[in-house]
């Protein structure tokens, strides 16, 4: 059985994840505030607490847990991303970002957003916060 943490889990994309990945068999765990109880896939574990607030208490709560996956689904900016390699590496087996398409260029170009695309949003606000 896979076992997977989502950072998140309770968010419109997030949600359709979670749900399908424990329709597929798999054990799911989300990591979040808890502010969304109502948007918990039925068959989801939850721990609470906040990764932007407080590494140390996140570090406490998956002490001795190992994931086959680790997708983050509320990563903004590469030091939540760099706190994720110090939180999970060598302890799972494969890590997922997902990125916001909202970061990209505005207006948009092309209908394919990838890599490539600038990230050069006007609306978006880019200070980046730790």
């Amino acid at each position: 059985m896979m076992k997977a943490l989502c950072i998140g889990g309770t968010g419109t994309i997030s949600s359709g994840i979670v749900r399908r990945a424990i329709e597929s068999g798999w054990e799911v765990t989300l990591l979040n505030r808890g502010n969304r109880g109502e948007r918990v896939c039925p068959g989801a574990r939850v721990l609470v607490g906040d990764v932007n607030m407080d590494e140390g208490a996140i570090a406490s709560l998956v002490a001795g847990k190992d994931y086959d996956v680790v997708i983050d689904f509320i990563a903004f900016v590469p030091g939540q991303l760099e706190r994720d390699v110090r939180l999970f590496s060598g302890r799972t087996g494969q890590f997922i970002f997902i990125s916001s398409a909202s970061a990209y260029q505005k207006p948009v170009e092309h209908y394919r957003i990838c890599e490539r695309t600038p990230l050069a949003n006007p609306l978006w606000n880019t200070r980046e916060t730790r």
